[in-house]
């Protein structure tokens, strides 16, 4: 087990990666860095391995697939995971490591938008998509998170062997924000200095097609996680329609004694019904969630004891 494990997903930043590990193991020198190479063609794994870092490989393209897979396999006290394009300050390491370690933080957002994002981006629609999926999933989830997307995080044991990776692209870390959220667990910002990409390096991100990604995938969670919001909103909407239609139906019945408009009545009792059900499903699923936050609870006292275990383990071995 590491005490410090630096994890670094890279497809294709031979330009970058380089200066990164150098970084970073300047920064962070009792720490273990890791390169995770996704199916890379420009000798990215050779000019890491030459830097001194530990190579990978997740042959599944995308950026989830490559979390999942340094998740499962590293052990450590502490995780900072950094992109490799050389956007993240390494100077920013030692205090989000200190949070981790010294604070008991489960996750350390390195937060780029209280400070030179916008103005270090080049990437207008990139700066709008990561303003609004903020905004969004801090109304929704009624949290005050400064940076959902930002490449450069640190994490707990905790956090790490408990979170099920999903997603497969870019939309991962979205999903690692609403699992912290859900799960209660200690968020902490960490502001940090951004840069932007050198020249010649490319971003591997489509602002169209991965923000339609992410969106679908802030979607998704939320009726995952918040069922009663989602189908209670859902049967609300219904039922102002089927009220709404059937009040003229209802006011001509009483001024003529006749019911003129059948199909609209009969429309009006089909929504009315998809109405309660939703309602039903709603609550149904709102307590099959919270019977797995208990069992969620249960299963982190498990991860507890293994980690209390694997800490020992290395102490031992190191003393």
């Amino acid at each position: 087990m590491d005490r410090i494990a630096v994890l670094i997903p890279c497809y294709n930043e031979s330009q970058t990666i380089h200066k990164v590990v150098c970084d970073w193991k300047r920064t962070l020198p009792e720490a273990t860095i890791y390169v995770y190479d996704n199916n890379s063609s420009d000798g990215t794994d050779r000019i890491a391995q030459e830097a001194g870092a530990i190579v990978r490989y997740e042959p599944l393209q995308g950026k989830g697939n490559v979390i999942r897979r340094m998740f499962r396999e590293i052990d450590a006290e502490c995780y900072v995971m950094v992109d490799g394009d050389d956007t993240y300050p390494a100077e920013a390491g030692p205090d989000m490591v200190a949070e981790v370690l010294h604070h008991q933080a489960d996750m350390v957002i390195g937060d780029r938008l209280s400070s030179t994002y916008f103005e270090e981006n080049k990437r207008p629609f990139h700066n709008l998509g990561n303003s609004v999926t903020r905004c969004f999933i801090n109304n929704i989830f009624k949290t005050d998170i400064k940076d959902i997307m930002t490449g450069l995080r640190a994490f707990s044991y905790r956090f790490v062997k408990t979170f099920p990776v999903l997603s497969q692209g870019f939309e991962i870390e979205t999903e690692m924000t609403i699992h912290a959220i859900d799960k209660n667990m200690y968020i902490k910002n960490c502001i940090i200095e951004y840069r932007d990409r050198p020249e010649g390096s490319e971003s591997k991100l489509n602002t169209i097609p991965d923000g339609i990604k992410v969106i679908k995938t802030i979607f998704n969670l939320y009726k995952d996680y918040k069922p009663f919001g989602f189908f209670g909103t859902i049967s609300l909407i219904e039922l102002i329609l089927a009220i709404a239609f059937f009040i003229p139906v209802l006011m001509e019945y009483l001024r003529t004694g006749l019911v003129l408009r059948f199909p609209t009545l009969i429309v009006c009792g089909f929504v009315a019904v998809s109405a309660l059900l939703s309602f039903t499903a709603g609550m149904i699923l709102e307590t099959l969630i919270h019977k797995d936050k208990q069992a969620y609870e249960f299963r982190l006292q498990i991860i507890e004891n293994m980690y209390r275990e694997k800490v020992s383990m290395r102490k031992n071995n190191n003393g």
